[in-house]
């Protein structure tokens, strides 16, 4: 007791205050990067018991469960990072994406041409109810996806797009991605989202579609083979939107 009214006439300081402060901040900025993932309820589980575990060895003298904390601090600093791989790698990520020098610089008339290409396609394939995911790269790169699919480097059109897609072709059976204005790879496996969707019509190509933009910046569109509707993912949220909506978030994804 002692000890936490010491700690409390210091507080006085306004250094104390400040330091104070920026770890409040530390804590406040880990929960807004892990939200939205699995991870956040686990961290503030730990928080809380991190929290519970410093007042009981303030307020009680426990010499053996001080020993305990102090000896076994190293091996929860080494778990830590191994058990939120995932989501550190996300939260990094986010932070990564904010950087100017990152920003992509993308010609805007080229950037039009690929939204009206795409646009055309996911209608077409909308109305004749043809599967299809696409997804645009941001400034993550997709090169590791990219690797396992077929290569094309072939300028966006919305004839190349039907084509691949059409049923029983060869590569209609994956994602499509799209670096900037051309087509890198057709036929992409991409990592399903392991969370639970709601929407029991929501297949597996809408699961890759949240799952790659869970590990990237990217922005996914997929056109229901079952309903012929259309989705956009990002963020790892999933959204169903018409033509013209589409329209306005690629050309908002595209603009610097």
């Amino acid at each position: 007791m002692t000890e936490i009214l010491v700690s409390l006439s210091r507080l006085q300081d306004w250094r104390n205050l400040l330091d104070i402060a920026l770890v409040s901040l530390i804590f406040y900025g880990l929960l807004l990067l892990f939200r939205g993932t699995q991870a956040v309820q686990l961290v503030r589980g730990i928080l809380v018991i991190a929290l519970g575990t410093v007042v009981v060895n303030q307020v009680v003298e426990l010499t053996a469960f001080r020993w305990l904390l102090s000896n076994t601090a190293g091996v929860i600093l080494i778990a830590i990072p191994v058990i939120f791989q995932p989501e550190l790698r996300r939260a990094l990520e986010r932070v990564g994406r904010t950087a100017p020098l990152l920003v992509r610089r993308t010609d805007s008339t080229n950037t039009q041409r690929v939204v009206n290409e795409v646009v055309k396609a996911v209608e077409q394939m909308s109305e004749r109810r043809t599967g299809a995911l696409i997804v645009f790269e941001g400034a993550t790169g997709l090169g590791e996806f990219v690797d396992r699919g077929v290569p094309v480097d072939a300028e966006v059109s919305s004839e190349l797009l039907t084509t691949i897609f059409f049923p029983n072709t060869a590569l209609h059976d994956g994602a499509v991605i799209v670096t900037g204005d051309r087509v890198a790879a057709a036929s992409c496996v991409l990592p399903l989202t392991q969370r639970e969707l709601v929407d029991s019509q929501l297949g597996t190509r809408h699961r890759a579609a949240i799952g790659v933009t869970e590990q990237a910046d990217a922005l996914s569109v997929v056109v229901s083979e079952e309903t012929g509707s259309i989705s956009v993912a990002r963020n790892g949220r999933i959204l169903r939107i018409d033509a013209g909506r589409l329209r306005t978030l690629l050309s908002d994804f595209y603009r610097p």
